[in-house]
């Protein structure tokens, strides 16, 4: 390497010297050839290409490759991959409003991102990158596609989606605002379109299952927020009985609270229920209100919000105990989508039924008490009656007095043998619905022939290739006029024939990259069994807990099935998960006069003041901004931090060291530009520490730094101690606890030790050498670059760096100091051997200048603390 001097840190000449070194010695390459050491698979959730990394990204990345080098450290073999989630919606977006093409767009941006990466030192194996959108990948996605659908897992069906209807396209739920097309402005409206749905439902009980096996190894939120999305619950399917033009039928609802059923007082019907379409075609105002049900957006938590309101259809179901009739309402917060599209009212015991009654003047009947006494109840004012599943029945006939079991099993029993309903399990978990009508996405690899109906591609005409060079103008999907690509024959009868248009949900690359990273350029097969045997299941992922529900739980769904299909092993793809919390930084605005906001960038903005009298001005203006929230990094808010600006002005070493020293991994980091200060000086002082100490060897030999640990002072024990020590905790804070942060403060308190330890002999130099040279094998962990640039200095191959070897015999104390009071007052302090005689320490103690002089009486007590102190009490003091 070229020689830097003790004044000059030239991070980016050293940064530079190092990666070029990794890059020509293939430092970080890994092979699927059998090896006699332990593997270890570390993966970052892998970014989408947006064309800047973000410090959640530096975050992410620098935990996950701390950990990497840590157990390469300890004689793994670790593979650390990298890749790209290439396709979705954004580059579409962005490829509108650029008028490029996504693939121009995402490929530019992987290699500005790439570099950027590259930047930070990341030990990558760099050859096994692949993009998501290259056919090279995911005409396996298509292919798996296809032996799912031989096998069932796989069927097509009506979905409700948002439609806009100017655009003429499907609107995700984020692109709905306030029920109008983010781009066209329009009404949006609910639409039933065909789509693809994987039955993930057939893995429910598994993906529910295998959660215990992750206990202790996920965090439980994680594991916590997945049970409740799989959501299963006992209930019961009741069928309420219904007649129309002379035809019997029935109206299925499903509740897991079967002891409410003598509680109904309507049934509510999704605008596309049948029951909802009768009553349209004999009533123009329910016609109406369903067609305007289908506006505003389908999601969930829209829905909740929204207010709820329905229609009388004038229909009757009859009650499948009483036979009473119970009347049909049409309501827009219920969907077609989920369950049978139906729901029973029982206003008196839930809230949204509550108010629904209320609005409507529906009646409102209390047939469950919690309280031991009957008493009216408040129809003003909902509450609950009943804590989760107790109380008794009441207003009830054949129920009254039984608790929820046992009016359940009543219940069981007589629809059972009314034939009118049965026991079942549900999930809050749907059918993982794939298909988007855009065009930036892996082509569904199915036929539509007019004779033949929907017929799969042959597995030979894989990949269906999605055409590169369209420029998208959001008006629907472009696909559906390119004839090159729409046109084709059916695979079953020759005849001309409609490829599908629809492209795969981006999920589903993000849920098999994972295994593919062991033999991401194969392409005679998916996944190569042995390779995915030694590297899975990944022993460390580390993303933000952004995605702890769907693409965990889409994930674990696809290792699942990929396991039945023979091509990897192992229940769970993932054996450990690290979420890491949140980069958060301040944010500055003035409020505009239609109430938006305009956020600026801090380097844009003046503080003045003191911490509690902070006031903030724009540089460009002089006029005050107000000084808003901590929050989440984002470019709406004008508050991301540009990693490669922080790089050139501090170096990756030191925000490396930033990201992981000033917060736990799993909790949120407030940014601050000063608390690079920190780190950075460290990473300087560590440098002129250790250009000293090359001076100070400079004319001694290897033997010369050979400790002999039966001749050490004092000063050169402690130092030992401290050096070995930090070992200790290092090796547990990584290997044991994933405490990333606490190991940064023991570098920074040996690197003091150090500092403050003056060798006068050669023996003491080696001791300093021993505790530098462990510094920085442990400090390369972190930042790398000055870490090993400093070891090759020192002479040290840093090719294949081991771990520092704990000495055990360095940790005993074999010296302690005894603090010595007289009459409660500290009088003195004295050196003594750990294991020396009780009567020596007292005479000791007792011969001390400061002790002695106060010792003038008859001393009453003589109390030996053992290790800590020595205490007399003299009468009269």
């Amino acid at each position: 390497m070229s020689q830097l001097s003790l004044e000059n840190y030239d991070f980016c000449a050293i940064e530079k010297q190092l990666q070029d070194t990794w890059e020509r010695e293939k430092r970080y390459h890994t092979s699927n050839a059998p090896s006699s050491k332990p593997t270890r698979y570390m993966l970052s959730m892998f970014p989408y290409p947006s064309g800047k990394l973000h410090m959640g990204h530096v975050r992410n990345y620098a935990i996950t490759d701390v950990l990497s080098r840590y157990y390469r450290q300890k004689g793994h073999e670790v593979m650390q991959p990298m890749g790209w989630d290439a396709f979705g919606l954004p580059a579409e977006n962005a490829a509108i409003a650029n008028q490029v093409a996504p693939a121009k767009w995402t490929f530019e941006n992987i290699a500005n991102m790439r570099t950027q990466l590259q930047a930070l030192g990341l030990s990558i194996d760099w050859s096994r990158e692949f993009a998501t959108c290259t056919p090279e990948y995911y005409r396996w996605e298509q292919w798996l596609f296809l032996q799912l659908y031989k096998k069932g897992l796989v069927y097509k069906k009506l979905a409700t989606v948002n439609w806009d209807p100017v655009d003429n396209t499907v609107l995700a739920n984020e692109q709905v605002v306030d029920g109008r097309g983010w781009r066209s402005g329009a009404i949006v409206e609910k639409r039933d379109i065909p789509m693809y749905y994987f039955k993930i439902t057939d893995y429910a009980d598994e993906l529910l299952d295998d959660l215990k096996t992750l206990e202790g190894r996920w965090p439980k939120q994680v594991l916590s927020m997945q049970h409740n999305w799989i959501g299963k619950s006992q209930g019961m399917e009741l069928d309420f009985t219904y007649q129309l033009d002379g035809i019997d039928d029935v109206l299925r609802v499903f509740t897991t609270r079967p002891d409410t059923i003598m509680g109904v007082s309507y049934l509510a019907v999704a605008a596309e229920h049948p029951l909802a379409q009768y009553a349209a075609k004999h009533n123009p105002a329910i016609a109406a209100f369903c067609a305007e049900c289908k506006q505003g957006s389908v999601a969930e938590a829209d829905l909740a919000k929204a207010e709820k309101v329905g229609m009388d259809t004038g229909l009757f179901a009859r009650h499948p105990i009483t036979g009473e009739p119970i009347a049909v309402w049409v309501a827009n917060y219920v969907l077609m989508s989920y369950g049978s599209g139906a729901v029973m009212g029982v206003p008196a015991h839930d809230e949204r039924d509550f108010e629904f009654a209320n609005k409507y003047q529906l009646p409102i009947k209390q047939v469950i008490d919690n309280t031991n006494k009957t008493s009216e109840y408040d129809c003003q004012n909902w509450q609950a009656w009943y804590g989760e599943k107790t109380g008794f029945c009441i207003n009830s006939g054949v129920l009254d007095g039984l608790g929820y079991d046992e009016a359940c099993a009543k219940v069981n029993q007589i629809i059972s043998e009314k034939g009118l309903g049965k026991l079942t399990t549900q999930y809050r978990l749907r059918d993982w619905g794939v298909s988007r009508q855009r065009y930036w996405g892996c082509p569904i690899p199915m036929v539509n022939c007019e004779y033949c109906g929907t017929v799969p591609v042959d597995e030979a005409d894989l990949p269906v290739v999605l055409p590169t060079d369209i420029i998208p103008d959001g008006r629907g999907n472009p696909l559906k006029q390119m004839a090159e690509f729409l046109h084709t024959t059916c695979p079953k009868c020759g005849q001309d024939a409609e490829r599908e248009t629809d492209t795969f949900d981006t999920f589903v690359e993000s849920s098999w990259y994972a295994q593919r990273f062991a033999s991401p350029h194969d392409d005679t097969q998916m996944i190569d069994k042995a390779a995915a045997d030694k590297w899975l299941a990944v022993d460390q992922y580390v993303g933000g807990v952004e995605h702890a529900v769907l693409h965990l739980l889409y994930a674990r769904f696809f290792h699942k099935v990929m396991r039945d299909e023979g091509l990897v092993s192992g229940d769970e793809p993932f054996a450990n998960l690290l979420a890491q919390g949140m980069v958060l930084a301040g944010t500055y605005y003035r409020e505009n006069a239609d109430g938006s906001k305009s956020y600026y960038f801090p380097h844009e903005v003046e503080l003045t003041g003191t911490a509690e009298t902070t006031t903030a001005t724009l540089k460009a203006d002089g006029k005050p901004v107000v000084i808003g929230k901590i929050e989440k990094m984002s470019k709406s808010k004008n508050n991301g931090v540009d990693p490669q600006q922080i790089i050139e002005q501090y170096g990756a070493d030191t925000v490396r060291l930033y990201t992981l020293f000033t917060a736990p991994a799993d909790q949120t980091l407030e940014w601050s530009d000063s608390g690079l200060k920190g780190p950075h000086n460290f990473v300087k002082k560590v440098w002129r520490t250790a250009f000293e100490h090359l001076s100070a060897i400079s004319e001694l030999t290897a033997n010369d730094l050979t400790i002999d640990k039966t001749a050490l002072s004092k000063a050169s024990k402690d130092l030992r101690r401290k050096t070995h020590e930090t070992i200790a905790k290092i090796d547990a804070g990584l290997g044991e606890h994933l405490a990333l942060n606490t190991p940064v403060s023991g570098l920074m308190e040996l690197c003091n030790e150090i500092g403050n330890f003056h060798a006068n002999s050669t023996q003491e130099l080696a001791v300093k050498h021993e505790a530098l040279v462990t510094l920085l094998t442990l400090l390369s962990l972190y930042a790398p670059h000055v870490g090993e640039y400093l070891l090759t200095a020192f002479g040290i191959d840093t090719s294949s760096l081991s771990f520092p070897q704990l000495d055990e015999t360095a940790l005993v104390n074999d010296t302690i100091t005894m603090v010595v009071q007289v009459n409660g007052k500290v009088r003195g302090k004295m050196e003594v051997a750990a294991d020396m005689d009780h009567d020596l320490l007292i005479s000791e103690a007792k011969a001390l200048e400061g002790v002695a002089k106060f010792l003038t009486g008859e001393i009453k007590k003589q109390i030996v603390v053992p290790n800590k102190l020595i205490s007399f009490v003299v009468a009269g003091g």
